[in-house]
């Protein structure tokens, strides 16, 4: 079986300044050695998971394929956090921060969630769950 040192989600950024302190203000922190005023290393979870905010001219460099706009989507991010306040907690310091919706929370019983998009339109998904209460 295969298993990963780490995993590192790269997303174009029009604004890395704008995206510092929205992602600051939800108290991530970044990786400074691997960030420049091209890219941004935001910590998800240190030394494992990372998001890769990268300026558009740096991300044209890594692909022929032209980068999707605010109208589109390609990804959905979800992130898991330890409650449902926490939840709770998260989206609304991003909508705060200037974060959007574009769907309204869940609650399954076992699990629940709530979306935001990011300044740049990335979708995130942030979650709490129980897997004790599946049946």
């Amino acid at each position: 079986m295969q298993t990963l040192k780490a995993i590192y989600v790269n997303l174009p950024t029009r604004d890395l300044d704008k995206t510092r302190i929205f992602w600051t203000n939800l108290g991530f922190s970044f990786n400074e050695p691997f960030s420049n005023d091209q890219a941004l290393c935001l910590e998800m979870k240190k030394d494992t998971i990372y998001a890769m905010l990268i300026s558009h001219d740096l991300f044209k460099t890594f692909t022929h394929k032209p980068i999707s706009d605010n109208g589109t989507t390609q990804v959905l991010i979800a992130i898991e956090v330890e409650t449902k306040e926490k939840v709770d907690q998260l989206v609304s310091l991003a909508f705060e921060n200037g974060a959007t919706r574009y769907r309204d929370s869940a609650d399954h019983g076992w699990m629940y969630y709530d979306s935001f998009a990011d300044p740049d339109g990335h979708q995130w998904e942030v979650l709490f769950s129980d897997m004790t209460l599946i049946g």
